[in-house]
């Protein structure tokens, strides 16, 4: 099997790239093991939301300068401020393109509510969802509204996030025959599986009726985020039914939002045709001179699969892109060099709210994002993603953000090299 692009990892960084580069002409290929981040999506993209010395940062691109001097290893970095600045407004133009409709913007952080009630800046929020920016929602009153049993949104959570910024609050519960069924199996009793029930045309009248009489003396509804899984047309038509705005939160992972938008992008990748070879994971690969021929799957056994280039994009220790033993840390499949403190004992805090060194371990790369292996780059082999080293996703909020931002940065950097680049239109 030959492709001009193999995708080691099918997350948020593999899609995005994989999709940059069918769009371009490229034939490609996403090998996946299935496990992704993206289950824990919240509905919102982070860029940056701290500088790594803890100082909040209010617009990213501005504080580019500052982030080079205090992190001359992070992603952003080394692609550079004009480019951190090119990709991040193209990262918009591509999920609007692609028909996920997105606001935010790179030049100020807006705010969300995340699932434990805690408000925090963010980049890029897909709509529906709630967000608001300077300190104001735009209402006054609020009816948060859960169903009863459901474990993964907790309206008193919420409410308190609410009313730190200054909107009046009721918390309600409701329940409908269906749901009893799956109730009875609490790993049933999740967002995905609550939306199939919402989301029959035979329980939408009674959903609205009880919205309706559940908000009576609000301005809008707060929901969890368990509506129109495979229906975006359930929610607006709901609304208009209700007639007032309902606003979604994110549940506890597995996030509904979180596997709509990984399916979503999938069967993006699919339709324009790439091959997503699901439940498949790239166990060793021959690399010759600074080139990588080929690579094994466990799927196919010793039947190779070749392309011109190769993304590493496996993720983390989460989705086992990164390995560790009591000595080291080290990327499993082609071995590459790794960043991380010699002494074990210097990997983590005890304290778990803390800074954790180990969350930026990760390959090292040149400035164009080519792994390195044994202080040489692989010519051909491209790194992106959370595997990539140099920066700590959950201090720095910015894990999303580095996802998206080099999985465009190394899709361009193999299509200047195969001369089918074009510059992105400003």
């Amino acid at each position: 099997m030959k492709f001009d692009t193999v995708i080691v990892g099918g997350g948020l960084t593999g899609l995005v790239s994989g999709i940059r580069l069918i769009q371009k002409g490229q034939k490609c290929a996403i090998i996946s093991s299935g496990q992704s981040a993206l289950h824990f999506f919240s509905g919102s993209f982070d860029l940056l939301n701290n500088l790594p010395d803890g100082t909040p940062v209010n617009n990213p691109e501005a504080s580019l300068s500052e982030l080079s001097k205090q992190a001359p290893n992070h992603p952003y970095t080394k692609m550079g401020e004009s480019k951190f600045k090119e990709l991040a407004q193209e990262a918009k133009n591509f999920l609007n393109g692609i028909g996920i409709k997105i606001q935010g913007s790179s030049t100020k952080n807006h705010y969300r509510i995340t699932p434990m009630g805690m408000i925090k800046p963010t980049w890029l929020t897909m709509p529906n969802f709630a967000f608001f920016e300077d300190g104001k929602f735009p209402i006054k009153k609020a009816a948060i509204i859960n169903v009863e049993g459901f474990l993964d949104f907790n309206p008193d959570f919420i409410s308190e996030a609410f009313e730190k910024i200054g909107v009046e609050t009721t918390i309600n519960y409701f329940n409908l025959p269906e749901l009893n069924t799956i109730r009875k199996n609490p790993s049933e009793f999740r967002s995905t599986n609550l939306s199939f029930v919402f989301d029959k045309e035979a329980n939408q009248y009674l959903l609205a009726k009880i919205l309706t009489e559940k908000s009576q003396g609000c301005d809008a509804i707060i929901f969890p985020d368990c509506i129109g899984f495979r229906n975006a047309d359930v929610l607006p038509k709901l609304i208009q039914k209700v007639g007032k705005p309902i606003y979604l939160i994110p549940t506890f992972p597995p996030s509904l939002v979180g596997v709509s938008t990984q399916l979503y992008l999938k069967d993006y990748f699919t339709k324009l045709g790439g091959i997503f070879m699901l439940g498949d994971s790239v166990t060793h690969a021959n690399i010759e001179g600074n080139q990588v021929t080929e690579l094994y799957t466990l799927n196919h056994g010793n039947i190779p699969i070749s392309s011109k280039n190769v993304i590493l994009s496996s993720g983390s220790f989460f989705s086992q892109g990164l390995l560790a033993d009591s000595k080291q840390v080290y990327e499993p499949v082609f071995d590459l060099d790794t960043d991380y403190l010699q002494d074990r004992a210097d990997w983590y805090n005890s304290n778990l709210f803390e800074k954790q060194n180990y969350q930026q371990f990760g390959v090292k790369t040149d400035k164009n994002f080519h792994g390195i292996k044994n202080d040489m780059p692989i010519d051909n082999l491209y790194v992106a993603g959370a595997i990539l080293s140099g920066f700590n996703p959950l201090k720095e909020g910015c894990g999303a953000g580095v996802s998206f931002l080099s999985a465009l940065y190394v899709a361009e950097q193999i299509l200047i090299k195969e001369k089918t680049y074009e510059p992105i239109a400003q």
